[in-house]
């Protein structure tokens, strides 16, 4: 299937929080797996979304047992002010399949009943070349082209883990999901005159990230990111009702403004677990060479992979990540 790439960064080694090094972010924290919870953490994140709002959610195959329940997405949206004209967003597929076209995608968000507001297929019209500052494999990136129409973007994002990335994360959410299905994601997969997914593990982490930088740096300061930590699979939501069954715990919600504070949070909660509650998502993460999204996020200058977590349950207390470790332990409570 794909071929070895890039050795040597690491993507398969998890790096303990007292190796790491530079400033905090702030990350916020609520159990309550819910439409309040949701709206908990969006409103501690909220303060640059105006303007025309995009909401990048993945929307899933048909029947997609895992993805973001939608009633908790359409609570959302009505009760803040600045979200009742936002537009849920997405790009077409590279695989052929359900979503690889526009008129099969379009059916496929109507059998998963995202009817309730407007869903703009940003590829459905071409494609943008957004300037990659910084890329080692890119130097831009071909993204659905209505995306350059939105003034804001909120990342929603359903934490799990990945076929190829390891790990489905904010990161992935629009480094994939925001290029478009026939050129972005094929500079992302594949090598040209290769077979389809010829590129994998640290190659693969790098230019996902990449293509993420593509997005961030657009929309600036008027982008934050939600990570919804409930029913992860070790599949992404593109599998569909083929996906691993769950066996991780549910965790919680997490937001923040800072992309690598948030994905690696999520990710130390995960190796914070029990061995029986966290070996199968650890071991896709490794065995794909996932971490390799985070120290690239790091290397571009995306974010800090130190964080303040701030536990919204308990009077909003910040609290280390070590800390949160030994004390917090959301996914027992």
């Amino acid at each position: 299937m794909a071929n070895k790439t890039t050795a040597g960064k690491g993507g398969e080694r998890y790096v303990p929080y007292e190796e790491r090094t530079g400033a905090e972010s702030v990350v916020y924290f609520t159990r309550e797996l819910s439409p309040e919870g949701l709206k908990k953490v969006y409103e501690k994140v909220n303060a640059e979304m105006k303007g025309r709002i995009a909401v990048k959610l993945h929307t899933g195959e048909p029947h997609g047992p895992n993805i973001i329940p939608r009633e908790w997405v359409k609570e959302l949206l009505s009760s803040e002010a600045e979200l009742k004209d936002a537009v849920i967003v997405e790009t077409n597929t590279y695989y052929e399949g359900d979503r690889y076209t526009t008129e099969q995608h379009r059916k496929t968000l109507e059998v998963n009943g995202w009817t309730f507001c407007p869903v703009d297929i940003m590829d459905e019209d071409g494609t943008v070349l957004l300037p990659i500052e910084g890329g080692k494999w890119m130097k831009e990136m071909s993204c659905g082209s209505h995306m350059t129409g939105y003034d804001s973007m909120l990342v929603l994002t359903h934490f799990k883990g990945h076929m190829m990335g390891g790990f489905g994360g904010s990161n992935k959410n629009i480094g994939i999901g925001c290029a478009d299905g026939r050129i972005g994601k094929k500079w992302i997969h594949t090598r040209e005159g290769e077979d389809m997914w010829s590129i994998a593990e640290e190659e693969l982490m790098e230019r996902i990230t990449e293509s993420t930088k593509a997005t961030v740096d657009f929309f600036g300061k008027n982008i934050t990111y939600v990570n919804v930590m409930r029913n992860m699979s070790v599949s992404c939501d593109c599998e569909g009702v083929h996906a691993e069954p769950v066996v991780t715990p549910n965790v919680g919600i997490l937001a923040s403004t800072d992309i690598l504070a948030l994905d690696q949070a999520c990710v130390d909660l995960i190796y914070a677990m029990r061995e029986d509650e966290n070996h199968a998502l650890r071991e896709r993460i490794e065995t794909r060479h996932g971490h390799r999204q985070l120290s690239c996020m790091k290397g571009m200058g995306m974010g800090n992979d130190r964080y303040l977590l701030v536990d919204l349950d308990n009077d909003e207390t910040g609290i280390t990540q070590k800390q949160a470790v030994k004390d917090l332990k959301p996914f027992s409570l």
